[in-house]
């Protein structure tokens, strides 16, 4: 298997192709540098980079640690926008979706039924087939279904676990579904693939000045505390939660504010709800959703102020209590605590204004110029990552000295997406050259697209690891290995919480598989058996306070446990704090 850095697979994360980017990274010259690694980050560098710009972005932990792994597993439109009147951020956001299930990423995004439950008579079904016919019409029809009406019985028909007494007829109608933190991971790779050179556990510390002006930023390897200097025409700010703390290292004061919202979601095993499309429920203040996962359904989200850790935001038992006492509400059998499988919270960075009379939290995006040659980009939502992305290098062209091409990432689909439709079309012949159930090409195909040949590739000097992983069988041991040659994972839990979603699908959380995947990583990453157990100990010591925290009444006591736990990457310093 090849160790060295090979510049004819840009697109590969190796961990030679990280010595490689460090070295860039402190001896070239960039046009832009980004700091973050969500979806919004790796958006605006490949947006950069095919434009033909020498773009850097550096992470401080890793791709889609933050918010990017943890929302609702949805590319949707915004359909509860509507009654926000944002209507431009509704048709911006099916517009992407159309994108994205069509051309640029059709192995990642795929189109998802949903049953509406309706409770009042007379008005309701008028009000809701109002908002979904302006959905259709913007947009949200085009390569998917329009809304249907149902009675009560055909509603049932359907979702025979809700409660006959519990609606009076619905309205189905299509949305998309999504891994987020493999869909950012495979825009980071696209980017690599174009030229930007993508280095994760690399933390922003300061940035370069020369008298007013940015000039770019000096970095931190999390792993082993090496510094260097980065220099760029421009920085583009896209730490979303964090996005305060990095402009606090520039000493300048924003023109917005970032606002942390906690979204927690739980994981429930597949026959606990008998449903054929996912549902949408109306809550006091939001909506409810429950989206089929493979064996599995997420069920969330909720929605509240978090002023605490940033990296590791905590569900208690309240957020869950919640949850299940809303689901609960509609479900012919309850669901309980003991159903629970997985549970994750994740924070919305919602934008704020800088005093009270601007206070008005949005999804929509904003980008801003704090200083010379340091723009800073946060809110929207994922869906329309890619948009921002484009917004935040449009507004670099002044401080570029060289000529700025017009975005063109609507025609860029991303790595894995070419041949996705004919592949799928050849599962049971792909079935038989590997040796695989049809089921497991499909389900690769939907994670890989057509770089199911690459991740399978590493079987041909080792048989074994077309086997699944003994604790998770779900995955297969080759998926593991290509996650630390290709995907660029340098601990156990960016593979078992990202790269696969061991940590929110399996009720052992990772546990149960984390020493067999920690021996498979060894070998790649050079681990001693010193460090191999310790990476297995951290990972069991991180799930631990997890399920410590999900036990307590409040999120300070949450936050308590769940920071107790050690980081994976030991050399990470702590944020600068935001001056208030």
């Amino acid at each position: 298997m090849e160790s060295e850095f090979n510049p004819d697979r840009p697109a590969d994360l190796s961990p030679a192709y990280r010595d490689e980017a460090w070295r860039r990274l402190s001896e070239e010259q960039f046009d832009i540098v980004v700091i973050g690694g969500g979806v919004v980050g790796v958006g605006a560098a490949l947006d950069a980079a095919t434009r033909g710009l020498r773009v850097a972005l550096v992470e401080a932990r890793d791709i889609a640690s933050g918010t990017s792994s943890r929302s609702s597993k949805m590319f949707h439109g915004g359909l509860r926008y509507l009654e926000q009147f944002e209507f431009g951020l509704v048709r911006e956001a099916l517009h992407e979706r159309e994108l994205s299930l069509r051309l640029l990423a059709p192995h990642l995004v795929r189109p998802l039924p949903f049953l509406a439950p309706l409770t009042r008579r007379v008005w309701e079904r008028p009000y809701m087939a109002a908002g979904l016919f302006l959905y259709d019409r913007m947009g949200g029809a085009k390569s998917v279904p329009g809304q249907r009406h149902v009675s009560r019985a055909g509603a049932l028909r359907v979702a025979p676990s809700l409660k006959r007494d519990s609606l009076i007829g619905g309205i189905r109608y299509y949305d998309t579904v999504v891994d987020d933190a493999r869909h950012s991971l495979t825009l980071a790779r696209t980017a690599s693939q174009y030229g930007a050179v993508i280095r994760t556990s690399t933390q922003a510390i300061g940035f370069l000045t020369e008298s007013d002006r940015v000039m770019g930023v000096k970095v931190r390897d999390s792993e082993t505390g090496e510094t260097t200097e980065v220099r760029g025409h421009c920085v583009i700010n896209a730490a979303g939660v964090w996005t305060d703390e990095v402009q606090a290292l520039s000493k300048r004061r924003g023109h917005f504010k970032v606002r942390a919202s906690k979204g927690v979601h739980i994981v429930v095993p597949r026959d606990r709800i008998v449903s054929e499309t996912a549902i949408i429920l109306r809550t006091a203040t939001s909506v409810l959703f429950v989206i089929p996962w493979e064996t599995h359904w997420i069920i969330g989200t909720t929605d509240t102020d978090w002023n605490l850790d940033l990296a590791h935001p905590a569900a208690t038992r309240k957020d869950i209590d919640y949850i299940l006492d809303r689901v609960n509400q509609e479900l012919v059998t309850p669901l309980t605590h003991d159903d629970i499988e997985g549970v994750y919270a994740g924070l919305r960075p919602l934008l704020a204004g800088e005093d009270d009379q601007t206070s008005k939290l949005s999804r929509e995006h904003a980008v801003a110029v704090v200083a010379p040659g340091l723009v800073s980009i946060a809110g929207g939502k994922y869906t329309t990552y890619r948009v921002m992305g484009a917004d935040a290098v449009e507004a670099c062209n002044d401080y570029i000295p060289t000529r700025v091409a017009p975005s063109i990432t609507e025609r860029v689909p991303l790595v894995g997406a070419d041949g996705y439709f004919a592949l799928i079309n050849q599962c049971e012949n792909l079935g038989e050259r590997f040796g695989l159930h049809p089921y497991r090409i499909r389900r690769l195909l939907n994670r890989y697209g057509s770089l199911l040949d690459d991740v399978l590739y590493y079987a041909d000097a080792d048989a074994s690891l077309l086997e699944p992983l003994t604790a998770a069988p779900q995955y297969l041991r080759a998926e593991i290995v290509y996650a630390v040659w290709v995907e660029g994972a340098l601990h156990l839990e960016d593979v078992l919480a990202r790269r696969t979603r061991i940590a929110i699908e399996y009720s052992h959380r990772g546990v149960d598989c984390a020493q067999e995947v920690a021996d498979l990583m060894a070998p790649i990453l050079g681990w001693d058996e010193k460090t191999t157990a310790w990476e297995v100990a951290n990972y069991t010591a991180r799930v631990t306070a997890e399920k410590a925290s999900q036990r307590q009444p409040d999120d300070e006591s949450a936050d308590a446990l769940r920071a107790a736990a050690p980081e994976a990457r030991r050399e990470i310093l702590e944020p600068v704090p935001v001056p208030e």
